[in-house]
């Protein structure tokens, strides 16, 4: 057996991150920047108001003590957003405003409508207290000054990112595309799709559990269907994925005493790259990983228990997809969290990985608990976790002690697990 960081190192210094393109800013969501981005108009371009109210000039403002002797202005006119007003304001003089309008000539700040009152005619404002002078007024450059940095190279694009680049003016942005992924089930004893099982076959979850991750991930999921034990099939499917995909993912076949047509076509297709390995974890202990030849696309052989495939999926697919897609955090966020449970194993020589539900208290403290059936074969119990209790060789991890968690399904425990722990490289 061979360590994880060996296994993995492996996969990773195999594998770089893929040439940028451009892309209309509307489908970068998701996306690794590949430049950064630094502005050239400020944002905002011209002194607006925050509020619906009065523009006004703050010292006029200043003899206001109440509503029995308020600052009395006259109102010359009204501003809408897009349209400034034509002349400015002199002393004593006020502008109804709206939110998102230029800020008149001479105006210095604003009096949300809320704290003012009209005369009938709408001719004066009567301004109740003091207002000094910025309230409620949007500097240029406030928001993003020329020069400003609005998108750093390596950071994955947000919504926002994507209304900050409009703001420039942007239609387009540089980064690393999607990976295009290909997943393959292997195998005579597989079945797709519904029908009656006939002796001896198994309908194929692989396939359709490993397309689920990588959509996922925001990636392209090619689906590459299912293939018996054929070496000439295997070896025409593989050569076409090798043309539209940027990464290969097999299921079954790599486990000691396997059928050998997987190993013999990978053999033959990777230029001998193909490395057969059989890691110190569990589940998931079997793998391969090489590049076909040619083309230079990696190809994963993960196992064909349903769960292995999937633990396999988070330990090596998954980071070398996030490396090739231009991120620099590979791993999923690990965290301490204090047993609510023991966590039984025996001692093996391996790390074991613990189906598991992780919960965040009130007071941001995490807390597992060991779920039961935890063979490789039991998929339900992988569907109903959200992490994966990390397990060093040993006789497992008593209740009450920590235990370190990778956290596998963010979402499902809350989006305070985003900003937690560490990550695996």
């Amino acid at each position: 057996m061979i360590p994880l960081g060996e296994a993995r190192s492996f996969v990773l210094d195999a594998c770089a991150p893929m040439a940028s393109r451009a892309v209309p800013i509307d489908d970068a969501v998701g996306c690794v920047a590949a430049a950064s981005v630094v502005a050239t108009e400020p944002v905002p371009p011209f002194v607006n108001s925050s509020m619906d109210g009065y523009a006004l000039r703050a010292s006029d403002s200043g003899g206001a003590s109440g509503p029995e002797r308020p600052a009395r202005l006259e109102v010359v006119g009204t501003v809408m957003a897009g349209t400034p007003l034509r002349t400015g304001l002199g002393p004593g003089q006020a502008a109804r405003i709206m939110t998102g309008a230029p800020l008149p000539p001479g105006a210095d700040a604003v009096c949300m409508l809320e704290e003012c009152r009209a005369e009938a005619d709408g001719s004066v404002v009567l301004i109740d207290r003091p207002i000094r002078d910025g309230t409620f007024v949007r500097r240029v450059g406030q928001d993003v000054g020329v020069g400003d940095t609005v998108l750093e190279a390596g950071a994955a694009i947000t919504a926002g990112h994507v209304g900050v680049l409009a703001n420039q003016g942007l239609t387009e942005v540089e980064v690393h595309p999607r990976p295009q992924i290909g997943i393959l089930s292997t195998g005579d004893e597989l079945v797709a799709g519904p029908g009656p099982l006939p002796p001896g076959k198994i309908r194929d979850a692989n396939r359709h559990t490993l397309l689920a991750l990588v959509r996922r991930e925001g990636w392209e999921a090619v689906d590459l269907g299912v293939v018996g034990d054929d070496e000439a099939t295997l070896g025409r499917i593989l050569g076409n994925a090798a043309a539209r995909c940027d990464l290969i993912v097999t299921s079954g076949g790599v486990s000691v005493g396997d059928h050998d047509v997987v190993k013999t076509v990978l053999e033959q297709r990777s230029g001998g790259t193909m490395r057969w390995m059989q890691v110190a974890i569990r589940p998931a202990k079997p793998f391969a990983f090489g590049m076909l030849a040619g083309s230079g696309t990696p190809v994963f052989g993960l196992p064909g228990n349903p769960v292995s495939a999937m633990v396999s999926f988070e330990l090596f697919v998954r980071p070398a997809g996030r490396l090739l897609s231009g991120h620099r955090t590979l791993g999923r966020a690990v965290v301490p969290a204090t047993a609510e449970g023991a966590f039984e194993r025996r001692a093996d020589g391996k790390t074991h990985f613990h189906r598991c539900l992780v919960r965040l208290d009130d007071r941001g403290s995490w807390w597992v608990r060991p779920m039961d059936g935890q063979e490789s074969h039991q998929l339900l119990t992988m569907a109903e976790s959200n992490a994966l209790a990390v397990l060093p060789d040993g006789d497992g991890i008593p209740s009450g002690d920590l235990v370190e968690v990778m956290l596998t399904d963010p979402g499902r425990v809350g989006t305070e697990m985003a900003t937690g722990g560490c990550s695996l490289r």
